[in-house]
């Protein structure tokens, strides 16, 4: 590939993470459409391009106040897998990786068979619900479904809680960005995480 194909693939990244950063694209997929619409050339970067050109752009516009957002995210982040603890909470996505930008939400994976006692947890303690969603997904020819509750606390902060069947508990699940295993952070993880590397990244080299 030669460098005027790089330097291409790079700006249609880019303008995928700009749609993405400032909210007018929701998933990678339909932001790296339109970024190539834009330049007017047929093929996608990869995500991994795209996260890292939404890395670079969160990092020039944000500057240190991303920093001490990821730690206040990580500290209400442990705040609700404490409410939760019963139900396994894994704390995922850009909170947990140490990537998340000003738009980023708090993303947290329980394990119960019943949707409804969590929201009513939530509900008990004082969280709006904003919206529910069942959804269907077949990885590697087999089909999971899991329940998407999507909130926000007293402050503003939006949070999706993942419900997923205690059978999925340690079923190992790839990242569609990165390519690696998603592991997350337990609570005790996080907690530890908090005391000694409160901004520490969980990003493939």
């Amino acid at each position: 590939m030669n460098s005027l194909s790089n330097e291409l693939r790079t700006k249609v990244a880019r303008e995928a993470a700009n749609l993405l950063y400032f909210g007018i694209e929701k998933e990678y997929k339909q932001a790296k459409v339109k970024a190539a619409r834009t330049f007017g050339v047929k093929f996608l970067p990869t995500n991994l391009e795209v996260a890292k050109e939404l890395d670079k752009l969160a990092e020039e516009i944000e500057g240190k106040l991303r920093q001490e957002r990821l730690i206040q995210r990580r500290k209400e982040a442990l705040e609700l897998m404490k409410l939760l603890k019963a139900y396994e909470p894994v704390l995922v996505g850009s909170v947990w990786r140490g990537t998340a930008h000003r738009q980023s939400d708090i993303d947290i994976i329980v394990y119960h068979d019943e949707p409804n006692t969590i929201i009513e947890t939530l509900e008990r303690n004082k969280f709006k619900i904003v919206k529910t969603e069942r959804i269907n997904i077949t990885e590697q020819g087999r089909k999971i479904t899991s329940f998407h509750i999507y909130f926000e606390s007293l402050n503003g902060e939006r949070f999706e809680v993942i419900v997923r069947s205690p059978e999925e508990a340690h079923r190992k699940v790839k990242c569609d960005t990165y390519g690696d295993e998603i592991t997350g952070l337990s609570l005790q993880e996080l907690e530890k995480l908090l005391k000694d590397s409160p901004t520490q990244r969980f990003v493939p080299l």
